[in-house]
């Protein structure tokens, strides 16, 4: 399967408006981020056309507009962008990831559980 295009932080929030509902219009994107991000509908359109240069999302046509999806799904993104971290800060190594989570308290009680269910799963 294809690796999906790096994408940057700015270009990741478009993208979690359109995982959410696709297609959508150029429009309807800057309408959901303008809430949380204040951004100029210019910006939003800029980070639309720059993913689709990317390959991240892809256009068609409807009457004079375009609609906007995305060509990965964020569970691909996800996957990605987790292997990537991996890498580059524990070496590849899972093991030192959830050693650094739980030794740092950051996991709650219920986390802890969730975890010990996925560990149990994947003996099976």
């Amino acid at each position: 399967m294809k690796r999906p295009p790096p994408i940057s932080d700015a270009e990741w929030q478009v993208m979690e408006v359109l995982w959410r509902t696709q297609p959508l219009t150029a429009n309807d994107v800057i309408d959901a981020l303008r809430p949380e991000t204040k951004w100029k509908p210019n910006t939003v359109r800029t980070l639309l056309a720059r993913l689709v240069k990317k390959g991240a999302l892809r256009t068609e046509s409807e009457g004079n507009r375009f609609l906007y999806t995305p060509c990965y799904s964020r569970k691909q993104y996800v996957r990605d962008e987790s292997d990537s971290f991996l890498s580059r800060v524990f070496g590849g190594a899972a093991r030192g990831l959830l050693v650094h989570f739980v030794e740092s308290g950051r996991l709650t009680e219920a986390d802890l559980q969730e975890l010990k269910k996925a560990l149990k799963r994947s003996k099976e």
